[in-house]
């Protein structure tokens, strides 16, 4: 199941809201601002990052100003504290499943939530088309 974190007011957040709902993928969708995430999920989340907060953490928010000096010397508890407080830390919107995870809105990169079965026969059909 994927689970998709997301903010209302975030264009990303409902453009990857549709495109879920057109592949008809199952979700579940997770407001940011109201949510309380625990340390078991972000840590989950940054086991599928390549570079850890920096693939997560917006630096375009305010808070990021507050916690930029320090944020390499939090701890995971602080680190759920401070995003719980100020939830638009995270980027927005976070699409999450067992073994991958993609930030931000991107059709192609999404794609990767397909199922592999439906993915080669996509691909399949394509190449027929351009042998016409």
């Amino acid at each position: 199941m994927i689970r998709f974190y997301s903010s209302f007011s975030s264009s990303s957040s409902r453009k990857a809201r549709h495109w879920l709902t057109n592949h008809k993928l199952e979700f579940l969708e997770i407001k940011i601002n109201s949510h309380h995430f625990t340390d078991i999920e972000i840590k989950h989340i940054l086991s599928l990052t390549e570079s850890g907060t920096d693939d997560i953490i917006s630096k375009r928010c305010n808070g990021y100003k507050n916690i930029a000096p320090f944020l390499n010397d939090l701890t995971l508890n602080e680190l759920v504290d401070k995003i719980n407080q100020s939830p638009s830390l995270l980027k927005r919107p976070l699409l999450i499943d067992d073994k991958r995870l993609q930030v931000g809105f991107n059709e192609e990169q999404l794609r990767k939530f397909l199922p592999r079965d439906f993915r080669h026969a996509e691909k399949e059909n394509f190449l027929n088309r351009i042998d016409i």
